[in-house]
């Protein structure tokens, strides 16, 4: 049971989505339509927890620093945070894609330094420097397709679900980074004072989780490995 005031902080767009009828669930509900309301923290049908939500990029950020207890963030937000001060205990197996470098077709051998556009700044810079290659990394905010056409960048780091963007603008996927989904996250903080009713969450969640993906129940206990998964700490460790 969840006794404890609790603030969740979900992602907007596609992951706000799916998370929803996993929140229900849970027996956590909107007492309104999320996307009809200009309002920022939303009542549920438990009176003593209330969601916020945020932009993907923002989500880390509001649960590492305790405005929310809870949140709901895409992997590669997480990648990108980079913070040891967020548990991570549920991978919720939405809004599933792959985080990839990519560049033009038939890619002639690069020597030297290369230049590499990505809103991912932090996980571009680990991931070229882990395989020894030097790369001037440029952020970008969008249409990342667009530097290696017009010449701004030799690779962009991006996240890529059926790679048609890609091959319409002569581009094709090189290689993964990382698999991703949407993780839930919890304040370190929060998990101690509160953990009776954030544990009840999560077991709650991951019942639902679990009811959503049969087939995927055992791979919950035994949770797949990432290059930079350090910055990330599960609950378990």
């Amino acid at each position: 049971m969840i006794s404890d005031p609790i603030v969740i902080a979900l992602t907007k767009g596609r992951i706000l989505k799916e998370t929803l009828p996993l929140l229900a669930a849970a027996g956590i509900e909107p007492l309104e339509d999320l996307s009809k309301s200009r309002k920022m923290i939303f009542d549920t049908t438990l009176k003593n927890v209330q969601l916020i939500v945020q932009r993907g990029v923002d989500v880390p950020t509001y649960v590492e620093f305790g405005a929310a207890d809870v949140g709901i963030s895409g992997k590669d937000m997480l990648l990108e945070h980079g913070s040891d001060d967020l548990y991570e205990p549920l991978d919720l197996k939405i809004a599933p894609c792959r985080l990839m470098t990519a560049g033009p077709v038939e890619r002639s051998p690069q020597k030297g330094r290369i230049r590499v556009a990505s809103k991912f700044v932090n996980v571009a810079k680990r991931y070229y420097a882990s395989k020894g290659i030097q790369a001037d990394v440029i952020k970008l905010y969008g249409g990342m397709e667009l530097a290696p056409i017009m010449g701004l960048a030799d690779q962009i780091v991006d996240i890529v679900d059926t790679g048609n963007t890609l091959k319409a603008n002569g581009l094709e996927p090189y290689e993964l980074i990382a698999p991703i989904s949407s993780r839930l996250i919890v304040n370190k903080a929060s998990m101690k004072t509160k953990h009776a009713s954030i544990q009840h969450l999560i077991d709650q969640i991951a019942e639902a989780v679990q009811q959503r993906n049969p087939a995927q129940q055992q791979s919950n206990s035994t949770p797949p490995k990432y290059i930079f998964t350090q910055h990330t700490k599960s609950s378990n460790g």
